[in-house]
């Protein structure tokens, strides 16, 4: 299995996690904060240093709520979300997971469901 690097997350991301002040306040204003191992400003800091195997074990990247919250204080606009995110595709691509194909799309189709929500998932849960 082919090791994930830092650069490959960032390129994932296209967050410039060197912008970090590493205040906290995305950590702060996490509603999953309880449930993570590693908390919004650590995997910042993971990738900063390289270290991404924790981060690729981490059960974080399933409690994540992509709400965002931590993007909305960051006052540097790193956006950590957008890094978990990136760790999360990361593991998917490597277990050669796809949870939801194109082929099931139709049926989970509802009028009053936002577009956004939609692809959101479908991003999350495709390879």
């Amino acid at each position: 299995m082919k090791t994930v690097t830092a650069d490959q997350i960032r390129e994932i991301s296209g967050v410039d996690t060197r912008k970090c002040m590493k205040c906290g306040r995305c950590s702060a204003s996490c509603p999953a904060y309880d449930e993570m191992d590693i908390r919004p400003h650590q995997f910042i800091s993971y990738v900063q240093n390289g270290n991404i195997e924790p981060l690729m074990n981490s059960k974080s990247i399933s409690k994540c709520l992509s709400c965002f919250a931590c993007v909305e204080r960051c006052p540097r606009n790193v956006k950590p979300a957008k890094v978990i995110e990136a760790v999360r595709v990361s593991v998917l691509r490597q277990r050669g997971e796809t949870i939801l194909s194109a082929d099931e799309m139709p049926e989970l189709l509802d009028e009053n469901m936002p577009q956004q929500l939609l692809m959101s998932a479908f991003r999350k849960y495709k390879k």
